[in-house]
């Protein structure tokens, strides 16, 4: 039985001025259902920073003790929510996070295995955006950039005695890029149109995330 449920986004990071998970953690928190009734949704927007994530997450997770974790990210070229289904042993040295630095190593852990399974049903996960009209890809690839560095993080907890027993990295497109041409007008309502359908179909997944066993 799920008692606590960690949900996070990003703020904003070089090449993307808004990230729209900072916005769907809020908007999700306010949006409780039946469903997840006696389940307790902590949501947390980390600043897109290698520190920020070795500050927050270690403190989330002693203070919290998650039994799920949904972490949700950009990816700035994606046009479609992609569940991902391994976090790599990497990181990128070439891009600045938003405070300007960028990671000193290139594996995250070294001596460990190059890929880490998320823990999440995903058959049952993906049914679940689908009902609710969004059709999700599967991908192999979080990137090497802080996405895929807190999924790799998440996971490592998941390890540990007491960890969570499910870890769930979604990454979503930039709802700019679900916009329609037309006036400036319409492609806003578009968008937030699309923002709606986004924040309803994630709901559904982390009402299944939470009550999967």
């Amino acid at each position: 039985m799920t008692r606590t449920l960690l949900l996070t986004g990003f703020g904003r990071f070089p090449g993307a001025a808004h990230n729209p998970t900072a916005d769907l953690v809020r908007d999700l928190i306010r949006r409780r259902r039946p469903a997840l009734a006696g389940v307790r949704i902590v949501g947390h927007v980390f600043e897109t920073r290698w520190d920020a994530v070795d500050r927050d997450l270690p403190a989330l997770l002693a203070r919290e003790t998650p039994d799920v974790i949904v972490l949700l990210g950009v990816a700035t070229r994606a046009d479609r929510v992609r569940l991902e289904l391994v976090a790599r042993n990497r990181n990128t040295v070439l891009f600045p996070d938003a405070g300007g630095a960028r990671s000193p190593v290139t594996s995250i852990a070294p001596g460990a295995p190059f890929l880490s399974r998320g823990r999440f049903p995903v058959a049952r996960l993906a049914a679940a955006l689908r009902q609710a009209g969004i059709a999700p890809a599967v991908s192999r690839n979080a990137g090497g950039y802080l996405c895929n560095y807190s999924y790799w993080r998440a996971l490592e907890a998941a390890d540990r005695p007491g960890g969570p027993r499910r870890v769930v990295f979604v990454h979503v497109p930039p709802l700019h890029r679900l916009g329609r041409g037309g006036r400036v007008a319409s492609r806003r309502r578009h968008v937030a149109r699309e923002r709606a359908r986004l924040v309803a179909a994630l709901e559904q997944l982390i009402v299944a995330a939470a009550r999967s066993r």
